[in-house]
């Protein structure tokens, strides 16, 4: 895994300090590549990498070209079928020099162009020049795993894996966008490919994208896709849970591929228990998993993970977090998601990869995706009970149902027939709009910009980000089941914008940690999309399908056990006798006026009750983290300099073609 970076001048020849705005780039995203370092430098281009060695470690830097040195590639991330497509390009007539899977790629755009992504089984990012058209191609796999960034102004183009290095350079400006900060307070993320700031974009997941001197074109080349009803697969649940044990058993063999060892998340729930059982049956030399508990034991899933490390006898390594902890490495944190966060979720998941560098693991197997793409999440559930309910809207009993869902949150549980019924309520009966199953899970969201300034408030109250949404919907989505529907908005705003990025690369990658993900597999996807709903969700019972092919393979109380979704404490972090200093600065009235986003009386008001309350509403703990966290975003990303520092890079290679 890596981080790349370039510049694109199209109209002005090679600038004294070409080489060094990409090294600073590097320099800021260098925990993403730890190991070695490289620039190619052009005529009005320059493109860098930085890398983390985990295939052909002695012949695998970066950039690298084609046999004809027309390509020159940067790239991060991992081609899992490389060897077939090696194979093939071999019959061809084609040489290679390294052993690397970046090698493949570059060989594989010279012969194919951008058709060979659609050849591509992997996770990656990606940037080719062409130095005889003058034109750089850059891609990003299917659903987003790998992070790749963009600016483009005035003749000039600039990408980078993070946002930070792009703010590098000094002729682009940093402002957040008020827009996108309403989809994020609405869907937890942006809408691609809109970022937190005005003119940073992101290449959108399943996207390429030319840019030469006359254009910049963006095509997609693969989407996700459901099937209309007529189309859904009519197998047998054994003939699919057969079909779909082989396809996993493969995607976690590639996965497995590395010249380092690879460890796995097993967090003793149903989708991670899987994927090791895989892994074990492929590799039984020793296996080291990882695991988070909580001292909050309303959080705390340790008797499974035990449970689970015990059963396949894996060399484990737990550790319990802290609020304490959560308060400490806030900051750091958001340095690292590029975004604000409504949880404080990604906390725990950077002290884990931590963990796992600590035991010299560059490589991890973790489950995400199997909710997404078989139904494991409370929304769906939810989405089919209201559906169930608005059918007769005064039942008093059939919204209780939805009580069972949460039992997590007491506030819930214990709430009288009319406040559930206004909690769950909204648009209870508007069962034939396309985005049903969320449009709750928006609205309550949506409840945190009552802490705006009248100012920021003002300069979003005209926008919809929902209309977003509803304009960028494939053009069959109504033929769709309304599962299939559900499972798309979760897969591709939820999913791609903040599990995968917030909470899944940026949080591996910056303690130099590669996650690898079975279920995010495209054939796996593909196959999961056609399956009848009743395989994924039958009756309220979540990842149906997954639970029966789980028997015999993981413990049993695992394979039965209800979803229990991976969440870490919010208000208690500011409830400690000597919280984080960050966190009092950024709750300051200073503060607050400063940045001008929030109403620092409202805020006051919030702080001071969350502190009182030993229960606080969902609410009020997604407004303390998305509070905290945009006032960190804006300290780290516009009210103070990111700088570079060319001379951090290591074991640095320079290309210079600028005089060819």
């Amino acid at each position: 895994m890596c981080g790349i970076a370039g510049i694109y001048n199209y109209h002005s020849s090679q600038e004294p300090s070409w080489e060094s705005n990409v090294k600073n780039m590097l320099s800021v995203i260098k925990h993403r590549g730890p190991d070695e370092s490289g620039v190619y430098l052009d005529r009005n281009i320059g493109i860098g990498s930085v890398r983390l060695s985990i295939l052909d470690l002695s012949t695998g830097q970066q950039p690298l070209c084609d046999e004809t040195e027309r390509y020159w590639i940067v790239y991060n991330g991992e081609v899992f079928n490389y060897p077939e497509l090696k194979a093939e390009l071999k019959k061809k007539g084609v040489r290679f020099k390294t052993t690397s899977d970046t090698e493949v790629v570059v060989q594989m755009y010279a012969q194919y162009g951008a058709d060979c992504l659609n050849r591509f089984n992997g996770q990656f990012a990606f940037c080719i020049w062409d130095k005889q058209k003058k034109e750089l191609f850059l891609a990003r796999d299917r659903v987003g795993i790998r992070p790749l960034f963009y600016w483009s102004q005035n003749g000039s183009f600039a990408f980078c894996s993070e946002i930070k290095g792009l703010f590098t350079l000094d002729r682009i400006e940093r402002t957040l966008n008020s827009e996108s900060m309403s989809q994020i307070f609405t869907f937890w993320t942006t809408a691609t490919p809109n970022t937190p700031f005005k003119n940073i974009f992101e290449l959108q997941p399943g996207h390429y994208m030319k840019v030469n001197s006359e254009t910049i074109h963006i095509e997609k080349y693969w989407d996700l896709n459901f099937p209309v009803r007529k189309e859904i697969r009519t197998s047998s649940i054994s003939d699919s849970v057969e079909e779909l044990n082989e396809l996993l058993f493969d995607a976690v063999k590639i996965r497995l591929k590395a010249d380092v060892p690879v460890g796995a998340y097993l967090s003793g729930g149903l989708d991670s228990s899987v994927t090791t059982s895989y892994i074990k049956q492929i590799n039984p030399e020793v296996l080291n998993t990882f695991s988070i508990g909580f001292h909050d034991k309303d959080y705390d899933e340790t008797s499974y993970q035990v449970e689970a490390a015990n059963f396949f006898k894996t060399n484990h390594t737990a550790f319990t977090c802290t609020s304490e902890e959560i308060a400490e490495n806030l900051a750091e944190t958001i340095w690292h998601t590029e975004f604000p966060i409504l949880r404080t979720s990604p906390i725990p998941m950077f002290l884990l990869s931590k963990k796992v560098r600590e035991n010299n693991i560059k490589v991890v197997i973790t489950g995400e995706g199997a909710d997404e793409f078989l139904a494991g999440y409370n929304i769906f559930k939810e989405a089919k009970i209201r559906r169930f309910w608005a059918k007769e809207p005064n039942s008093g009993a059939r919204p209780r149902l939805l009580t069972k869902l949460y039992p997590y949150l007491p506030l819930l549980k214990n709430s009288p027939d009319l406040a559930l019924k206004m909690f769950f309520g909204y648009k209870l009966t508007e069962t034939q709009d396309p985005l049903y199953s969320h449009l709750l899970r928006w609205h309550n969201t949506s409840r945190i910009k009552a802490f705006f300034t009248d100012d920021f408030a003002t300069s979003i109250q005209k926008y919809n980000p929902i209309n977003e949404i509803y304009r960028t919907l494939p053009g069959n989505f109504d033929q769709w089941s309304d599962l299939a529907k559900s499972q798309y908005l979760e897969a591709t705003l939820f999913m791609s914008g903040y599990l995968l990025s917030s909470q899944g690369d940026r949080m591996a990658m910056g303690n130099s940690v590669e996650g690898r993900y079975p279920f995010l597999d495209y054939r796996v996807i593909e196959f999961c999309n056609k399956l009848p709903d009743s395989h994924k969700l039958n009756s309220l019972n979540e990842k149906f399908i997954l639970k029966k092919l789980s028997l015999g393979k993981i413990p049993p109380s695992i394979s039965s056990r209800p979803k229990q979704p991976y969440r870490a404490p919010i208000a208690s972090i500011l409830g400690n006798k000597n919280p984080d200093n960050s966190i009092n600065e950024m709750l300051s009235e200073d503060s607050l006026k400063s940045f001008a986003i929030f109403n620092s009386a409202k805020v006051r008001t919030l702080v001071h009750n969350v502190r009182l309350q030993k229960t606080v509403s969902e609410i009020d703990q997604m407004a303390i983290a998305g509070i905290l966290s945009t006032q960190l975003l804006y300290k780290m990303f516009i009210s103070e300099p990111i700088c570079g520092n060319e001379t951090a890079l290591y074991n640095y290679r320079l290309v210079d073609d600028s005089n060819n």
